[in-house]
């Protein structure tokens, strides 16, 4: 009686450890930031854990580069970040890939100059003070923009400020500009002008900037239909968007969302979700985007992104090839391929 007994406590000892285990695999920590884009609805209806099974958590970062240190600290599996912070992180060593565009960064961030400032001309930054996140898409386009102008990065004053920081310090008249993303962008707008846009620096480059999905890649190797899930969510959120945007403005529910998850205004909602370019999933899987191996337009982006930062010394080397770092199997899966 005491062999079964003891037998007994311990298969039931294994089942609970095995469950235990099991529950921890299915959970996730998904980095977000306060980009105004069409998904943040599946965020507030919490789709994803409905959809996979898994307890998901969301943390909100102030930019990219935030993102891809919690992700290189294993605090984060899966997140958002723009094409510059990403390409930094693989230039490092960081095990990550691409696995969704979540936006074609257009026009929906710009550089603003204070009104008053008496700067008309980006060659009239010299001596002032910008306000960017390093390690973002805005400060690789700052970086761009003082190309552009013939200026040194040394002959203008660009200091490290998260959004939420940007603000405060364009209220407190700290900084004579600012290169940054909505809400931030639509708030120092009211008192500022556009000097020139990622779409626009986009077009006279032709070096585009793009905010992606990205995943850990060991934990996608072993959670690949958790990620298959996540990529159908913002497929259709996509799509939803792309085919009726009335229903995306502040006063809907879905716009509502975008405003509350993302910490903007419901007003600015329709504004600043038009700003963006949403790529359909056969244009995700697309040369243009991630398809294309090293010739992908994701991956010669990212190249493109770490060459410059490394001639700015924000990154020690740069990779042969980026393709490592892109994976447009997840994305293929969404349409059965």
């Amino acid at each position: 009686m005491v062999f079964t007994l003891k037998h007994t406590l311990t298969g039931l000892l294994a089942a609970l450890l095995s469950v235990s285990a099991i529950a921890a695999d299915k959970e996730v920590v998904i980095a977000y930031q306060d980009m105004l884009v069409p998904w943040r609805y599946a965020q507030q209806v919490n789709e994803v854990a409905k959809a996979t099974g898994y307890t998901v958590t969301y943390r909100k970062f102030g930019g990219g580069g935030d993102v891809i240190r919690a992700m290189a600290s294993g605090s984060v599996q899966v997140g958002e970040a723009g094409s510059s912070p990403v390409a930094a992180g693989l230039s490092q060593g960081l095990g990550i890939q691409v696995f969704w565009i979540l936006d074609n960064i257009n026009d929906a961030e710009a550089l603003v100059v204070r009104n008053g400032s008496g700067i008309t001309s980006l060659q009239q930054l010299k001596g002032k003070t910008i306000g960017v996140p390093f390690v973002s898409t805005s400060h690789f386009d700052t970086l761009l923009a003082l190309k552009l102008a013939g200026l040194n990065p040394s002959e203008v004053k660009v200091v490290n400020l998260r959004p939420p920081e940007i603000a405060a310090a364009w209220a407190r008249g700290d900084i004579d500009a600012a290169f940054v993303w909505n809400p931030v962008l639509n708030g120092i707008k009211k008192d500022g002008s556009v000097l020139i846009s990622s779409g626009q620096i986009a077009a006279k480059t032709g070096d585009a900037t793009f905010d992606a999905f990205v995943a850990n890649t060991d934990w996608a190797q072993h959670n690949g239909d958790f990620l298959k899930a996540l990529v159908k969510i913002l497929a259709k959120y996509d799509a939803d968007y792309r085919h009726d945007p009335a229903a995306w403005v502040g006063t809907t529910a879905k716009g509502q969302a975008v405003a509350a998850i993302s910490g903007g205004k419901p007003e600015d909602v329709a504004e600043s979700l038009a700003l963006y370019g949403f790529p359909t999933v056969q244009e995700q899987i697309s040369d243009t985007w991630l398809g294309g191996g090293k010739n992908g337009g994701v991956s010669k982006s990212l190249t493109a992104t770490a060459e410059f930062l490394h001639q700015q010394n924000t990154i020690q080397s740069v990779l042969p090839d980026y393709s490592i770092g892109v994976n447009p199997a997840y994305a293929k899966a969404a349409l059965g391929q």
